[in-house]
């Protein structure tokens, strides 16, 4: 039995973006948050390092460096306009979190402390700055935590453990969304004016990955099978230093704290190739820079990873600490100690005396749902979807590029979440209810039902872990034609594989099997569009680094892609569709495209 409720909003995802959201919406309007997991779970919870705003509490800073930063971080394919707002409203939006409780580290005299990181410089690269607002390397944990508890005050509605499985829209008007209860798998509609998705990332298309399990893009699949397109999707970034093997992260702040990359020879192998920021270097050049390590042999032992060191000895032989000054253990044990005791849980190594093991995993997209600076959901280049919105790392703003630079997914979801949340209560106050169709729910019965009875020969898992191994493979940092052709067949292959499904557990209690299937449909969907849409850009930009174009082509790519699903069915891993590519122009203020140098 199909079970309907009626909220004024509704929010898809309880991370950050989610939260955030539903604190300023829930103001205003009447709002549920339907989540597939419980709100303090959310991955927000696993972001370390900080949260970048131009504060200048520690030396002088401004939110037009910042913008600068992010603009050529992102390779000049961040829309200038929306890193702008981004900047500007950061300041706002860390001292609103401080405000409602949020507990940052203080300087001496009570200010919110900042420390370094990858690609963030004072006087547009002139040298690193201060910027990421930090709660030692907890920082979106307590982000997440204090907002729900701030939602929680607010009496917000929350539907815990409920898997969204379609957005409703119907003539360019988004009418709700349907979901499962993952309890008993019972589906409900839930019925609304205006629908936010901020559902994270989809990170488990690749083997190696900070993501986690849970980390699927099931919105974000839903959206395109309704049609609409996806932006930019080419452009995932492969952090530098996830544990090796595991891909599990080391966060920035490890460097922002004065850590340094070591090859097998011993050498700080990044003053070679960046002289000024040296191992904070944004993201994409550290990964390509220790992969060439790599390549050239430079491995540790001879294999693939590097070290990352961060012994208070080394840090000061090089000098590489906050300001060049002399760090001690008992200062890196209060600034990291959650990347100190996941290095002793998962490497065995104990990173006061041992340096750490690294490799780059799989851990941001840059691309996903395009909207605009208020999060409304685009339908093409230009036309809205009345209604609908999404914020955080499932939306493309664009304010990340081709390279997202660290600490800016923070304040993403914080500043476009409130944006969001704020434009949808004002929807809300004058849309009405639009007509829900009695067969919205279709499509999701069909389909559950479908997966609940396979009686196949294929197993979830093997076809996932296949999935991951071609993602890994052939899409990974580094990039050329005839490998992502390969990455596109056979996922077309897995799709086919997937029809073939076997179930075991036929219950509907918490029945993980069948909802693991569903997103396993999901990622499919999603693997296939970013293998195509690597392949259709034909240059080097930022985390896209092609071996076959290794140049970047401002004069046919200086464009974001668009991504469309060109058969217009709803159906979940559909072996023959076409994917439709368009372009779209980059907004360019005031910093002129030029080579990206550091």
């Amino acid at each position: 039995m199909t079970q309907h409720h009626q909220f004024d909003a509704v929010i898809v995802g309880a991370g950050g973006a989610g939260l955030m959201a539903a604190l300023h919406a829930s103001k205003n309007v009447n709002v549920a948050v339907v989540t597939k997991l419980y709100p303090t779970r959310s991955h927000t919870g696993a972001a370390q390092g900080g949260i970048a705003a131009a504060l200048g509490n520690m030396e002088p800073d401004s939110w037009e460096w910042h913008a600068y930063d992010t603009i050529k971080g992102g390779d000049y394919l961040v829309d200038q306009d929306a890193a702008e707002f981004m900047a500007k409203d950061a300041i706002d939006a860390v001292l609103e979190l401080e405000h409602l409780g949020l507990p940052f580290d203080r300087t001496p005299d009570g200010k919110i402390e900042q420390r370094r990181f990858g690609g963030h410089t004072a006087n547009f690269g002139e040298k690193p700055v201060m910027r990421a607002c930090k709660a030692a390397d907890r920082t979106g944990h307590m982000i997440l935590q204090t907002l729900y508890q701030n939602c929680i005050k607010q009496k917000v509605n929350f539907f815990n453990e409920y898997f969204v499985t379609d957005i409703i829209v119907q003539d360019n008007v988004c009418r709700g969304v349907v979901a499962i209860n993952i309890a008993d798998s019972e589906v409900h509609v839930f019925h609304a004016k205006a629908v936010l998705i901020a559902s994270g990332g989809f990170g488990k298309m690749f083997k190696v990955s900070s993501n986690a399990h849970t980390l699927t893009g099931d919105p974000v699949a839903a959206i395109y099978r309704r049609g609409l397109p996806l932006e930019d999707m080419e452009f995932f970034q492969f952090h530098p230093t996830g544990i090796y093997k595991l891909g599990i992260l080391l966060s920035e702040a490890a460097r922002g704290e004065g850590a340094i990359f070591i090859n097998d020879k011993g050498e700080r192998f990044m003053e070679r190739y960046m002289p000024t920021l040296k191992d904070l270097a944004p993201r994409d050049i550290c990964s390509r820079y220790i992969y060439e390590e790599v390549r050239a042999g430079r491995g540790i032992g001879g294999k693939d990873y590097v070290y990352m060191d961060f012994r208070p000895e080394v840090i000061n032989k090089h000098k590489s600490g906050p300001g060049g000054k002399e760090v001690t253990r008992e200062h890196l044990e209060k600034a990291l100690p959650d990347i100190i005791e996941f290095a002793r849980v998962y490497l065995g190594v104990d990173p006061m005396t041992q340096p750490v093991p690294i490799q780059p995993t799989a851990h941001y997209a840059m691309g996903g749902i395009p909207t605009d600076v208020d999060g409304q959901v685009l339908a093409d280049n230009n036309k809205i979807v009345s209604g609908l919105y999404a914020a955080g790392e499932c939306a493309c703003v664009s304010v990340h590029g081709a390279n997202r630079l660290g600490t800016n997914s923070l304040v993403d979801i914080v500043v476009f979440g409130r944006r969001g949340g704020k434009h949808m209560a004002e929807f809300c106050k004058s849309a009405n209810f639009a007509p829900l169709s009695p067969t919205a729910a279709n499509d999701t019965i069909g389909e559950f039902n479908r997966i609940l009875a396979s009686k196949g020969t294929e197993r979830a898992a093997n076809i996932r872990n296949d999935m991951q191994n071609l993602m890994t493979n052939y899409v990974g940092v580094f990039r050329n034609g005839p490998d992502m052709q390969k990455a596109v067949d056979g996922i077309r292959e897995l799709k086919k594989r997937f029809k073939n499904l076997k179930v075991d557990d036929t219950g509907k209690i918490f029945n993980t099997d069948v909802l693991e299937s569903y997103e396993l449909g999901c990622l499919l969907d999603l693997a296939e569009v970013t293998a195509a849409a690597a392949l259709n850009r034909t240059e080097t930009r930022g985390g896209h680094a092609r071996e076959d174009y290794d140049k970047r082509d401002d004069v046919n790519w200086l464009k974001h892609s668009m991504a469309y699903r060109a058969d217009g069915k709803s159906d979940v891993a559909v072996t023959d569709c076409a994917i439709r590519f368009d372009k779209k122009p980059v907004v360019i203020t005031k910093y002129q495209p030029k080579e990206r140098k550091y």
